[in-house]
């Protein structure tokens, strides 16, 4: 047998190291007739906000080559919705519960974390600093490292529980905003979020995003997300969870090899909702192949 337990801290343990990346996988069950949730080693949530948000108006997601842009704006249901239609559901899930939260003010994002803080079910919040298409808060708070560690030490006060801040590559030095994550509290770091991008359509010549720039995911940005990982697991001391453009088993073995203890799946649910069975089929096959008796063995293990 292989063992795919993953480590985050010694009381933060989870099954295997596959997380949805928020926003690309609902609240947690909507696309429970197309894949287990359960197969996950945790589920993260979309976007949260204190209260419901419309998001920006359409178009706001387009296909690109080896990728996809979306200027989705958090939209979401509001904290309140949220414990309301999804409690049920997600307090009996196995698996780690993890909240993703955004805010216009740090104040805002505060209050969402004190109205979840109680429940039980939540394991974790994931702290989105980092959305490039939002006009308040957003990349904003993640961009500053003074700004940035005021907002963990904020919600680090506000909270017990495992604290995840999430980085955005659109900023010069990832490595500064990193530290300051983990110098103000932080438990872990997920990165990268998406690229800046845009597409024009050649016949109407127009943007093809209401919002002209927006974020690029998909596999076109996983090889930027290595090199940033490569970077930034040297600068800090606590655990990274990585993301973009995870398609298959063997990006996710290029990710534990670069660093991240964890990986979370996000565009690829869109295209192939099952990718998460032959992921772990894929980690199974190739430890039991190359004699790897615990996954957690190959985490950093990239000679460079």
């Amino acid at each position: 047998m292989v063992d795919l337990r993953t480590e985050l801290r010694p009381d933060f343990i989870l099954r295997n190291p596959l997380l949805t990346a928020s926003g690309t996988y609902g609240y947690g069950y909507e696309i429970a007739d197309l894949v287990d949730p359960e197969l996950f080693g945790g589920i993260v949530t979309k976007s949260l906000s204190l209260n419901p948000r419309v998001g920006n108006p359409p178009p706001r997601i387009a296909e690109t080559p080896s990728g996809m842009l979306n200027s989705i704006g958090l939209a979401n249901v509001g904290v309140d919705q949220f414990i309301a239609r999804q409690e049920e559901l997600l307090s009996g899930y196995s698996g780690k519960v993890i909240v993703n939260i955004a805010g216009r003010r740090e104040e805002e994002y505060a209050q969402v974390i004190r109205k979840l803080e109680e429940k039980k079910w939540i394991a974790a919040f994931e702290i989105n600093v980092s959305c490039p298409n939002v006009n308040e808060g957003g990349i904003e708070f993640g961009k500053d490292p003074l700004i940035l560690g005021r907002l963990v030490r904020k919600l680090r006060d506000a909270t017990d529980k495992f604290l995840i801040v999430k980085l955005s590559p659109n900023v010069t030095d990832i490595r500064i905003l990193a530290t300051a994550a983990q110098k103000n509290g932080a438990d872990a770091l997920s990165m990268i979020n998406t690229v800046y991008g845009a597409a024009i359509d050649i016949r109407t010549r127009k943007p093809k995003l209401n919002t002209v720039i927006g974020g690029l995911s998909g596999p076109a940005i996983r090889p930027i997300a290595i090199a940033y990982i490569l970077k930034t697991v040297k600068a800090v001391d606590i655990p990274i969870i990585g993301i973009g453009g995870i398609s298959n088993g063997a990006d996710v073995i290029e990710f534990l090899l670069a660093g991240a203890r964890a990986v979370q799946i996000g565009t690829a649910n869109f295209f192939n909702p099952g990718a998460v069975v032959e992921i772990l089929e894929f980690l199974t096959k190739f430890c039991l192949e190359n004699k790897i008796i615990c996954l957690q063995d190959l985490i950093g293990r990239a000679e460079v």
